[in-house]
């Protein structure tokens, strides 16, 4: 689906973040229209022919997650991208498993979301979303270690880098080093990614 072809909606409380993101996208192209609140969005959601959503998690009125939820509720067909700062990587998570289609966090490069978009606009058309074959991230998951299935599925449960070690009983550090294995192993470029593929495969705690 062309650029042109869909209308980025945009839904964060803060005006200077959901103007300067309008902005950038505007000059990319895209199409946009803002929503100062999740529940404005939820009234004008209806009327929407092809559309993507971006959307912080934390808003007054109600989560980024309670409005993917509520969009799968009354089964309306608009991709989300959700907005994260680094310490809601849980709540982004959980996103994903109520159907967002990816994950960003804060700040990021605008060929990030850019990116983020088209892949989301793929699913308003007859085009399946290019995503890593099952089968191959079957097989990258099988040749993981006991431990590094195990750090695996606490990252996709959103935990951080201290609680795993505390709950696997083994330091930060090497936390960190079987998490930059697993990446390795399953070929992720990014956590969003990585996180995109488990639960593709049904993989999680």
């Amino acid at each position: 689906m062309q650029t042109g072809d869909y209308t980025v909606h945009v839904v964060d409380d803060e005006e200077p973040v959901r103007k300067s993101l309008a902005f950038m996208l505007t000059m990319n192209g895209f199409a946009v229209r803002m929503h100062e609140t999740a529940s404005a969005f939820l009234q004008f959601a209806p009327s929407i022919r092809n559309g993507v959503l971006i959307t912080d998690l934390r808003m007054p009125d109600m989560t980024g997650v309670e409005l993917i939820r509520r969009l799968t509720t009354t089964r309306l067909n608009v991709p989300a991208i959700v907005i994260t700062g680094h310490g809601d990587v849980p709540m982004a998570v959980e996103a994903m498993k109520a159907g967002a289609v990816d994950f960003i966090e804060k700040p990021f490069e605008d060929t990030v979301i850019v990116d983020a978009i088209q892949r989301a606009a793929l699913l308003l058309s007859d085009k399946s979303v290019e995503t890593d074959d099952t089968a191959e991230v079957q097989i990258r998951l099988e040749s993981l270690s006991d431990r590094e299935r195990q750090v695996l599925s606490a990252v996709v449960a959103g935990l951080p880098n201290k609680s795993i070690a505390y709950d696997l009983d083994i330091s930060p550090r090497t936390v960190e080093v079987h998490r930059a294995n697993v990446m390795a192993k399953m070929k992720a470029k990014s956590l969003p990614q990585l996180v995109r593929m488990a639960i593709a495969a049904g993989f999680g705690p």
